[in-house]
């Protein structure tokens, strides 16, 4: 595979404290959230060429990032986390599951990659039910949603009615479960238990493409016709 051209970094603003980062050549997403009064930041994954742009963001918002977050530890989605951490101190928290991959993100590629990046080590580990505070403007509920890898989360705000799946499900489709540590039964079956449980109108904000919503997921994912939740 040729990684001579890919996209450049785009940044979309989705919501007043939410902004959208897609990086690196699997055209990765990841997320801001802010609480401005607070001062405070988080970020949901850090795609390879993000971390400048998190940086800047914040500088402009006036917010300090206060904890990396990963839905996941495969390295689209983890390359410039060890950049991220080194520049604002934030602790990388991941599932312990999947925690092993963090130590040498370039091994575990089923890729030949055309760039280095640092490993990262978690300082925090996220687990099923834990809730976490960003301010008093979010609050997210871990969801373990193994399957696309072992140690894959969702973060679920209720009160925001939003779902940050990484890539556990996207618009259309779910994620891939032929790469290492990943099974289709399993995915599935926590995209039921855990996503399709929640109300139609929860918007979600995937770790690649659109944005889409619980409900249209449910009526048209052809992956998901039979899993109701």
């Amino acid at each position: 595979m040729s990684w001579e051209f890919w996209l450049p970094t785009e940044v979309m603003v989705l919501a007043p404290d939410l902004i959208a980062v897609e990086s690196g050549p699997a055209a990765t997403v990841g997320y801001m959230l802010m609480d401005s009064m607070a001062g405070e930041a988080w970020v949901i994954d850090v795609p390879w060429g993000s971390a400048e742009q998190y940086w800047e963001l914040a500088q402009r918002r006036g917010v300090q990032i206060r904890r990396i977050l990963l839905t996941h530890a495969h390295w689209d989605h983890v390359a410039d986390a060890a950049l991220l951490q080194q520049k604002t101190g934030a602790p990388v928290a991941v599932h312990p599951a999947d925690a092993y991959r963090l130590s040498d993100p370039i091994e575990l590629r089923i890729w030949q990659l055309p760039f280095p990046f640092e490993p990262v080590a978690a300082q925090e580990f996220l687990h099923h039910g834990q809730r976490l505070r960003c301010g008093t403007a979010w609050e997210l509920e871990v969801r373990h949603t193994p399957g696309h890898t072992e140690g894959g989360v969702c973060f679920v705000d209720h009160h925001r009615r939003c779902v940050f799946s990484g890539d556990t499900l996207f618009a259309g489709s779910i994620g891939r479960t032929d790469l290492p540590g990943g099974g289709l039964q399993q995915l599935l079956a926590s995209i039921s238990s855990h996503l399709l449980s929640l109300p139609d109108d929860y918007r979600v904000y995937p770790g690649h493409g659109a944005p889409t919503t619980i409900g249209a997921e449910r009526r048209e994912n052809p992956f998901l016709q039979g899993s109701r939740g």
